[in-house]
């Protein structure tokens, strides 16, 4: 695996000569839309194949699997342009091994809403261990609000990966409504209400666990709160279903907001079998110009996190997106437009934009101007990926969970399967 920095002049023919590898591999690997556009700065990532098979008339992907002693989902996980399906054609040439750097055995997953690109999630599962379909909300007196989920469930089952059920308090406005989960961490009778109908459903739908996200709760109610989820696990453990909560990015106890009041780290990592650290949003859709995830506040939240939760516990929040923030930000007006990392690529390469990056922050960015607004862009690559996985390792941490996989990114998939060994889901 090798990151290559595109330098003026250079194409993606003479990068892919350069490596020996096939020019479509390599553009697939790095969700390359339009080679002439390749812009300088841009990271591409390289898998070197340690064996390759040139695919022939008649020949299947579960046949050619058999015939090395592969596994198809090993095949899928080495060819993102296969979109973890069984279609090939003659010519295609198929690594059936890279050259990797493999940190560690972890467990990944994500979140995905029903609507998702069902090419770009078959394409995402080979490299799952689990997988959050998002989400389950409920009313005030306890009664579930089902999930459209069906497709998402049928489809990550074929690929071994395990779905877990998510329940927040969003409601149809898309905000997180503290005044909801008032009510419900109020009223016994409506949470047994609630955990009946958890457990009913994680029965009938297949779900391996439950992913509990309440945000914005404040501080009275971080006691009940963590009650909750305490019930919740006193109940759905016997059942053999394990129980993750969502964590807000705190870095000390008494972090003011409504966001960190009501999220006590040590009573919730009693309460629940895992937590994910919400590690990512520091640059938004109504902030400043910033890195989405920059990497000293990362680690200020997961060294304050090892404080209060052990560390097998704990799951690191990964973002896979970016922001095209307008220039100046102006407090309450200016609002920026999320985008795809695949879409910064292009982006940059349509405006002739070089891309730079920050070593303090760890992540790439760009700017440029259109219709006299000055722009900046700040998103993930292969690179700040690869620095935020190895936090992993380096912590003791349990595994990744990725918000989100709505869009694509092939070069995550790549990086994972070149930088992780794969795991079982096993949040107990």
């Amino acid at each position: 695996m090798i990151f290559h920095t595109v330098t003026s002049g250079e194409t993606l023919t003479s990068i892919a000569n350069r490596y020996g590898v096939p020019v479509r591999n390599l553009a697939a690997d790095n969700g390359v839309a339009a080679p002439e556009k390749l812009p300088v700065g841009m990271t591409l990532i390289v898998a070197v194949p340690t064996a390759t098979h040139t695919v022939t008339a008649g020949e299947t992907l579960y046949g050619i699997a058999s015939r090395y002693g592969l596994t198809v989902r090993t095949l899928w996980r080495n060819n993102v342009f296969l979109n973890g399906g069984s279609e090939i054609f003659p010519g295609d040439v198929l690594y059936l091994g890279t050259e990797n750097e493999r940190i560690g055995a972890y467990m990944v997953g994500g979140y995905v809403y029903p609507f998702v690109d069902l090419t770009l999630y078959r394409q995402t599962l080979p490299l799952l261990s689990g997988i959050m379909p998002f989400t389950y909300g409920f009313r005030p007196d306890g009664t579930l609000i089902p999930l459209d989920d069906g497709e998402l469930l049928n489809e990550a089952f074929p690929y071994s990966v395990s779905p877990v059920m998510h329940l927040s308090t969003l409601t149809d406005d898309g905000n997180f409504s503290s005044e909801l989960a008032s009510v419900l961490l109020r009223d016994e009778t409506a949470q047994q209400t609630l955990i009946g109908e958890l457990l009913a459903t994680l029965r009938r739908k297949g779900y391996y666990g439950l992913d509990v996200d309440f945000e914005f709760l404040g501080a009275e109610n971080a006691p009940l709160y963590a009650a909750f989820l305490t019930r919740v696990r006193e109940t759905l453990n016997p059942a053999g279903y394990p129980v993750l909560a969502a964590l807000a990015p705190k870095t000390r106890d008494d972090q003011p907001g409504t966001l960190y009041e009501g999220h006590d780290y040590a009573a919730i990592g009693q309460a629940v079998n895992c937590v994910l650290l919400m590690t990512y949003e520091w640059g938004y859709t109504y902030g400043p110009p910033m890195a989405v995830s920059p990497i000293r506040p990362v680690r200020s939240v997961i060294e304050y996190a090892l404080t209060r939760i052990p560390a097998e516990k704990i799951f690191l929040g990964v973002s896979n997106y970016g922001y095209d923030f307008t220039l100046p930000f102006v407090q309450g007006l200016s609002m920026a437009r999320s985008l795809s990392v695949a879409e910064a690529f292009l982006l940059a390469g349509d405006v002739g934009a070089e891309i730079q990056y920050d070593e303090t922050v760890q992540a790439p960015f760009f700017r440029y101007t259109s219709d006299g607004v000055e722009h900046v862009v700040w998103f993930e690559d292969a690179r700040s990926l690869d620095a935020r996985l190895r936090l992993l390792p380096e912590y003791g941490l349990r595994g990744a969970l990725y918000w989100n996989f709505m869009r694509p990114n092939p070069q995550n998939l790549v990086l994972l399967n070149n930088l992780l060994y794969p795991r079982v889901l096993n949040l107990f």
